[in-house]
């Protein structure tokens, strides 16, 4: 007989403390068996396992069929809406592609970034209408409101749909199942059906220039044409992906900064950090909390086994707060490379809207901290979900705030998220050395003319010849906006970039970058101490000298292994009042730190950037000092393992590469990755993490041998090759055929 847990996903004790239930379960049985709901079901709560489940598709199924169910498949309990089937969730590969290339094509980076100036001006909208009434529920004003706009206007309904049908999607996620409010969302379901069959038929009648007529206008690979129930299908799920989901995310999101105003003011002080910051709040609020599949044979997963015909839980949530995979998951850390989680799914059903759900987030997120600052949440007044078994989120989020104006039809969209705005090439003008190890370099643009603005603190992405990429601060004249100027250690026991381009760093040389961006950005404070470590002076370079040129004093505290290793010394010394203290090591021994920040009084803004000891020593002194609110740093840091597999060039041979739907044979060159070759011919193309992570890129191989460089595909699968990330992958053959 079976041994069963006491676990079920929809219970009380799960919703109220969603991270310590899983936790628990994690440590005691990661992998058990519950005889909740319905027929009982196996749960997961480790990473590994979620992720062997989740892209097996073979083996666990996804569709009704394999688990003789009426109702929804992807869910336990089994979903209500039994009448129609959600087309591609509800299908196996390989029948599930051709509408999942439908999605693709709408909900590319590409197609999302066209998108973004209406998701700015709906925004703007829906501030406008609370901003002047100091209090409202976030949630019925702006979070709910938003997505349901941005989708419902975006597929071609008609403004007088949006809340009608955008409200229901909301409470069929929140609402009690047979409650009077659950009632209501299914009629209200229904007429979103009813609605949307009816534009279905508009458009098949009479097509226009929308979502709908573009996807009534493809065809199968056969060439046959796909029906109005299966477009029906596709756009349903776009639909409710879109509004509930982001809904939830962003309130979370929104009450997480309420309780921690210093990560709030990060954000508004430096609104890159959003950019980066997006995939770390959803790896830890991200909305949809499991999913399920059902076992099509007997097998076993972590060391359980499992009949065919059983159910399997596939927790995302609890994926994402692994502590093998993320270290202390329950903290966010916007510094975070959170690129592994699992909120979108992984694989053949991995969410196509991560792309339009990431740019509504980011835009509500932007309108709150610019417009609405200081908002407040009453956390008594907060109500969430009624459970969190499949889904998580707030139902209410009442907040006041400081009552602003209506901007009308002065937009200020978010910057920064846009993937048009990517990379581009600069030429090396100057190659100086400033101290021992250190070489400064100018760089202008490859073309001539201006080169992006940056502030103090911002930098620069620089892709090396190997492939490598490295962020160096800039520390140049603002004033100037022709060149910029960064410098670099030589590092000798390093990963190997600043020994590249050290050896490559003569004038002449081109070199493509990305940015500035700016997660350090110099705040105006009562006072100033800047405290720089080694090659950690250029950002403190940078912010001295703008110091000093707006006449606010600063004090810096320089610290270098001796006078001949410490870059920028004499243009320190030079800027007029700003007092500099160098300490070289050798000669007086480490910085006091203590004494430099006592010396300051509170609200001094105090800015770290060194070597990672001394950044952890000035934040446990702020810490231990009551002074962590002022306190300002930045890291860079890189992943070993992910640089090896993507970034060295040294053993890549070029080759060709045929795209069969296209009837296109192109080049991919030694220092270009395959998707990047792809990607100008077909700018549709559907991608994400572009680090061989998430498998949203996966292409179909048709022909030849691909050289996988992925952390996706199981042994069996690159054994296949019959399929591959082509986001960092390559070909072994000198062709390779892809069905693109």
């Amino acid at each position: 007989m079976p041994t069963y847990e006491k676990f079920d996903h929809h219970s009380a004790e799960c919703r109220d403390d969603i991270v310590g239930y899983y936790a628990a379960f994690r440590d005691k049985c990661p992998v058990g068996r519950t005889d909740a709901h319905e027929n009982g079901y196996v749960y997961l709560t480790r990473y590994a396992d979620v992720f062997q489940v989740a892209r097996n598709d073979a083996l666990f199924s996804s569709t009704r069929a394999a688990g003789n169910l009426e109702g929804t498949a992807i869910v336990i309990p089994s979903g209500p809406f039994g009448g129609n089937m959600q087309y591609p969730l509800e299908l196996d590969p390989p029948d599930n592609v051709e509408y999942r290339r439908l999605l693709d094509l709408i909900l590319s980076p590409a197609a999302v970034d066209e998108l973004r100036p209406m998701i700015a001006r709906h925004a703007s909208r829906i501030v406008d209408e609370f901003i002047e009434s100091g209090s409202a529920d976030l949630v019925e004003v702006l979070t709910n409101p938003l997505p349901s706009a941005v989708t419902l206007d975006w597929i071609g309904f008609p403004e007088e749909d949006w809340m009608r049908i955008g409200r229901p999607i909301h409470d069929v996620f929140t609402s009690e199942p047979g409650s009077e409010r659950a009632q209501r969302a299914y009629e209200g379901m229904a007429y979103m059906e009813k609605r949307l069959a009816e534009i279905i038929a508009e458009r098949r009648a009479n097509p226009g220039d929308d979502v709908i007529s573009r996807l009534l206008a493809e065809r199968k690979a056969d060439g046959s044409e796909f029906t109005d129930a299966e477009v029906f299908s596709v756009i349903g799920i776009a639909i409710t992906g879109g509004v509930d989901t982001t809904t939830s995310l962003t309130g979370s999101v929104l009450v997480h900064l309420d309780e921690h105003p210093e990560m709030r003011q990060q954000l508004i002080d430096a609104p890159d950090l959003l950019v980066d910051g997006t995939d770390e709040f959803l790896r830890r609020y991200g909305s949809v909390t499991a999913m399920s599949r059902t076992t099509t044979a007997d097998t076993e997963i972590g060391g359980c086994p499992v009949q065919a015909g059983e159910r399997v839980l596939v927790p995302w949530f609890a994926a994402n707060h692994d502590p093998e995979v993320f270290t202390e998951p329950h903290e966010v850390r916007l510094d975070r490379d959170a690129s592994r989680h699992l909120t979108f799914g992984i694989g053949t059903h991995r969410c196509p809207g991560a792309h339009l759900a990431r740019a509504m987030f980011q835009e509500m997120i932007h309108q709150v901290l610019t417009r609405l600052p200081d908002y407040k949440v009453d956390r008594e007044g907060v109500v969430g979900y009624a459970s969190r078994g499949n889904h998580m989120g707030w139902d209410v989020i009442p907040a006041t705030f400081t009552p602003g104006p209506r901007v009308g039809d002065r937009i200020d969209q978010f910057q920064g998220a846009s993937h048009d705005n990517e990379t581009y090439d600069v030429v090396l003008d100057a190659v100086d050395v400033v101290a021992e190890d250190v070489l400064a370099i100018t760089v202008r643009a490859a073309g001539g003319g201006t080169l992006p603005r940056w502030q103090p603190g911002a930098h620069l992405e620089m892709r090396l010849p190997s492939g490598r990429l490295r962020q160096y601060s800039l520390c140049g004249q603002l004033d100037d906006p022709s060149s910029y100027r960064v410098a670099v250690l030589r590092e000798r026991a390093g990963r190997g970039g600043s020994e590249e381009l050290h050896d490559i760093a003569v004038a002449g040389r081109e070199l493509t970058v990305r940015g500035p961006r700016n997660h350090f950005p110099l705040v105006d404070a009562d006072g100033h101490l800047l405290i720089a470590g080694g090659i950690g002076v250029t950002p403190i370079l940078a912010m001295a000298r703008s110091l000093a040129a707006r006449g606010r004093p600063a004090r810096v505290v320089y610290g270098g292994r001796s006078r001949a290793t410490m870059a920028f010394a004499d243009e320190l010394t030079a800027l007029p009042g700003i007092e500099v203290d160098l300490v070289p090591q050798d000669e007086q021994g480490i910085p006091d730190l203590r004494a430099a920040i006592d010396a300051t009084a509170p609200g001094t803004a105090i800015y770290c950037c060194g070597p990672s000891a001394m950044i952890s020593a000035v934040q446990a002194l702020c810490d231990e000092l009551g002074r962590r609110a002022d306190l300002h740093v930045e890291r860079f840091a890189a992943s070993d393992e992910m640089e090896a597999r993507l970034a060295s060039t040294e053993n890549n041979k070029p080759f060709k590469v045929e795209l069969a739907r296209s009837h296109q044979v192109l080049d991919v060159p030694v220092d270009k990755r395959l998707i990047e070759v792809v990607r100008e011919v077909l700018p549709g193309l559907n991608y994400d993490c572009e680090k061989g992570f998430c498998g949203s890129c996966e292409t179909r191989v048709l022909a030849g041998k691909p050289e996988h460089r992925d952390e996706v595909l199981s042994d069996a699968e690159r054994e296949s090759c019959s399929t591959m990330m082509i986001c960092v992958s390559r070909s072994q053959s000198d062709r390779i055929v892809l069905d693109l």
